[in-house]
């Protein structure tokens, strides 16, 4: 079994910041790419960022230059740096990670921390 949990969300006003993080746990050999995604109520999931394990990063447009994605690969955590907070960043923001397990791969997904953008 492996477990994704993120933290850090919360209420922001316009312009300002938050830190998400998503700890990795269980047993594994390696965890490949972590990436964040975000969901507002009847909308599809979307990517918002990733990071492999050579420290490879990906944005979507919307979020360069505002959002910085990382790893502590000690602590199996990844973060992401939230700045310049715009209302359209409100969502619940999940964690995803591919782990390299015995006898395969697993993708799960973390439980998700709610973002509020909002004055």
């Amino acid at each position: 079994q492996v477990h994704l949990v993120e933290s850090g969300g919360g209420l922001v006003q316009p312009g300002g910041s938050l830190k998400l993080a998503c700890k990795a746990s269980g047993r594994f050999a390696r965890v490949l790419t972590m990436a964040w995604f975000r969901q507002v109520p009847e909308l599809e999931r979307e990517f918002v960022a990733s990071i492999s394990s050579t420290g490879s990063e990906n944005y979507t447009e919307s979020v360069k230059g505002r959002f910085t994605v990382s790893r502590d690969y000690s602590a199996n955590t990844m973060y992401l740096q939230m700045n310049s907070l715009k209302p359209e960043d409100t969502a619940v923001y999940y964690c995803k990670a591919e782990f390299l397990v015995l006898g395969g791969r697993l993708n799960p997904w973390g439980q998700g921390t709610q973002v509020t953008v909002s004055s």
